[in-house]
């Protein structure tokens, strides 16, 4: 029999997900979907075209009418015009899954401001998942944590959601242990799962973006319309006040100091050095790019990710 869970929520608020913050997110899922009311052309068609969604009618051409042509689709114009009868041609968008990579490893419990880098990830992956689920899409998972990875394929239930939830829940706690998964095998186990035409959006600090987990998003990107979000805390973006520090990760100690201006420049330039190299591999693969700081809301980092796809120029950040 299962116990229930009776840890104290007050007290590990930011530093583990919890159900209720990932079931609040589909207000801000709601509020992404608005849209006015658009014109059906056709019977397939929904109510308004979702960038993310990737799904509805597109115009593709006009050609003369054949028998079985929609009468309601005949271009009257060019009929008008060229005296025969022509019929406008749409072209429909199929569905994608959408898969989501929630990095929940041991760089992600980190946070100096609201929570966690592993709870700013499950809040975002908890909006991306509704807005799968508004949309009529199907989601599947891939969760990397210190006890493991936990995958999941596409499913379009609201039970499956729930499923990514409670494993978001349960891989985000601080006392999860086992064999840490690298990034490269997280990122490899969701392509060796991918259907090509796949929308991919991968959560994480990447502090594990080795040249196995770069060979990795490539072959992503090769296969899926990919979509990274690096998650940061504000103490790793800005040296703190000059002075000297002892961090822990729980089993070692160590210190390092913010004394002088060459000392904070350093720790600064190694934070931007990893972001410069983040962005130049999601430029050279193709790849959209947004930040998020942990204290940032979730819905305004992944706006950008719903507009029509450009090639990206760059990181946006929600300050």
């Amino acid at each position: 029999m299962t116990q229930p869970d009776t840890r104290n929520e007050t007290a590990t608020r930011g530093l583990e997900a919890t159900l209720p913050q990932l079931l609040e997110m589909r207000g801000a899922a709601q509020g992404l979907c608005a849209a006015p009311p658009r014109v059906a052309h056709a019977p397939l068609a929904g109510p308004y075209r979702s960038a993310y969604r990737g799904r509805g009618v597109d115009f593709e051409e006009v050609r003369a009418y054949q028998p079985g042509d929609d009468v309601r689709n005949i271009d009257w114009r060019v009929t008008a015009r060229t005296g025969g009868v022509y019929s406008k041609i749409f072209h429909e968008e199929r569905e994608r899954p959408v898969w989501l990579l929630v990095d929940l490893g041991t760089s992600m419990r980190f946070g100096t401001r609201s929570r966690f880098k592993s709870v700013a990830a499950a809040r975002l992956a908890a909006l991306l998942a509704w807005l799968s689920r508004l949309q009529g899409d199907r989601l599947g998972a891939v969760v990397r944590s210190p006890r493991g990875l936990w995958e999941r394929d596409p499913q379009s239930s609201e039970a499956a959601i729930f499923e990514v939830f409670h494993a978001l829940v349960r891989e985000s706690r601080l006392d999860t242990a086992g064999e840490e998964p690298s990034l490269a095998r997280a990122i490899l186990g969701m392509r060796a799962r991918l259907r090509a035409g796949s929308r991919v959006f991968v959560l994480s600090d990447f502090y594990g973006l080795d040249a196995p987990a770069e060979r990795g998003l490539a072959a992503l990107a090769a296969a899926a319309d990919l979509a990274c979000v690096s998650i940061y805390d504000a103490l790793e973006a800005h040296a703190p006040p000059p002075a000297r520090y002892q961090v822990s990760d729980g089993r070692a100690v160590r210190a390092f100091s913010t004394r002088g201006a060459g000392a904070r420049a350093a720790y600064e330039q190694d934070f931007a050095d990893r972001q410069d190299r983040l962005r130049a591999l999601c430029r050279k693969q193709r790849a959209e790019l947004v930040a998020l700081r942990t204290d940032a809301s979730a819905a305004e980092a992944v706006a950008p990710l719903l507009r029509p796809r450009r090639a990206p120029s760059g990181t946006r950040r929600a300050a």
